[in-house]
């Protein structure tokens, strides 16, 4: 079948299995595999009649294709994919707490994942990549994310300098993170609807994405080092942001 694909990993398939089950076409268990963990995804998949099958263990490893699988795989139905005709919902259910995070040329699929990760936990409104140059949703990256793929929206766009531009009219604030930039994450204020924009490791931001943005702020790091992994700034950006929100509100 063509529009699906298998996906590995006990978080990655009870994610999948928790928030999205009429994605799923069948489960595949390890033959003889059994404990707590597998034995409450086999109940999930029950509940929501999903056809469940057991293999030796060589089919799951060819399956998952060099994936660590722990002795389950979910095939799962592609989703429609979400994109920018998307935005104005999302921003109208989250107002002025929006929190987007926006990622110009990550093309490694593990980081993605990360950054959805990263980007559920922090509970972010929706990652915005660019429908070219940019990693696909594969079972390489849903593993990554460790269920943050089926938590937070991720919409590909044909031209993220326009869907910046489309956020900042509805007042979003864009923060470019570059590491030449004069002034420091943690000195921009990040309380409100904020749109954090992080181009690929080497390269940065491209050119128009980062004229599109209203700042731009860097992460202090010692000298030795030029830069850090995509999805760890990703991280110290959002729970930057995370932490002065909860800080705004524990003044009150």
């Amino acid at each position: 079948m063509s529009n699906s694909h298998w996906i590995g990993g006990i978080h990655a398939v009870q994610s999948v299995l928790e928030n999205e089950p009429s994605t799923v076409l069948e489960l595949m268990l390890t033959r003889d595999a059994r404990n707590r963990r597998l034995d409450a995804l086999l109940a999930l998949a029950q509940t929501h009649g999903i056809a469940i099958q057991q293999a030796p263990r060589t089919t799951l490893d060819r399956l998952a294709a060099g994936l660590r699988h722990q002795d389950v795989l979910a095939k799962v139905r592609e989703r429609a994919g979400s994109d920018e005709r998307d935005l104005p919902e999302l921003l109208a259910a989250a107002g002025d707490r929006a929190l987007f995070l926006v990622l110009d040329g990550v093309t490694d699929p593990h980081n993605l994942g990360a950054c959805l990760r990263s980007a559920a936990a922090a509970g972010a409104t929706a990652v915005i990549v660019p429908k070219d140059h940019s990693a696909p949703l594969n079972a390489a990256a849903r593993k990554a994310a460790a269920g943050g793929a089926e938590r937070v929206p991720l919409l590909r766009v044909t031209n993220l300098a326009r869907t910046l531009a489309a956020l900042k009219k509805a007042g979003v604030w864009a923060v470019g993170l570059a590491g030449e930039a004069e002034e420091t994450l943690y000195a921009r204020d990040l309380t409100g609807a904020v749109a954090l924009v992080l181009g690929a490791e080497g390269t940065g931001m491209r050119r128009l994405t980062a004229e599109a943005c209203d700042h731009q702020v860097a992460i202090p790091i010692a000298a030795t080092m030029e830069s850090l992994n995509v999805s760890v700034a990703a991280g110290i950006c959002l729970f930057e942001s995370k932490r002065q929100r909860l800080a705004t509100i524990a003044a009150r």
